[in-house]
């Protein structure tokens, strides 16, 4: 069969660059996003708009209420954003994220390990799913026979997640 360029897998170096969301709130948003998760600002647009990061990147997260101001989040059953994920660089940094969380008083909506990856779910203030999690090193992901990933959903230990300090191993 002739390979067209439809086809043909994306360029294995394309990457996520950023979501944009649109809050209710622009302040509230960002005691979430950066008080609680540690997300730096790296812009504001007076009431209108924010643009946060890791690391001092331009933005991984915009947030704005261009179209929301005021609004109330989409009915469930609808479609739209199911949920923005944050990748951790290590476990020890994850278990950090969830001692923000705890201390925050958000609550989960769950936690899972994947085998691939082990992650934390919650909402954020405007009522969006976030996703907190870590990628295992591709050489642990469970495999199957075909060598083929076999992801799977188990409970994610959180108590062992917690006992982790941000000096320790992956």
């Amino acid at each position: 069969m002739k390979s067209t360029a439809a086809s043909r897998p994306i360029h294995p170096d394309v990457r996520i660059g950023h979501v944009h969301l649109k809050v209710a709130n622009l302040d509230r948003a960002l005691r979430f996003y950066c008080g609680v998760l540690g997300f730096e600002l790296m812009q504001r647009i007076d009431s209108s708009a924010a643009f946060i990061s890791a690391g001092g990147y331009h933005h991984h997260i915009g947030l704005n209420t261009w179209e929301s101001l005021g609004g109330s989040p989409p009915p469930a059953g609808t479609t739209g954003l199911y949920h923005l994920a944050v990748v951790y660089p290590t476990r020890a940094e994850l278990a950090d994220a969830l001692r923000r969380l705890i201390a925050a008083k958000v609550p989960l909506d769950g936690a899972s390990d994947h085998g691939v990856s082990e992650a934390l779910y919650l909402r954020d203030p405007d009522d969006n799913g976030v996703e907190l999690y870590w990628d295992r090193p591709r050489a642990e992901w469970p495999r199957d026979e075909k060598g083929g990933v076999a992801m799977y959903t188990r409970r994610l230990d959180l108590d062992g997640l917690l006992s982790l300090s941000k000096a320790g191993a992956p």
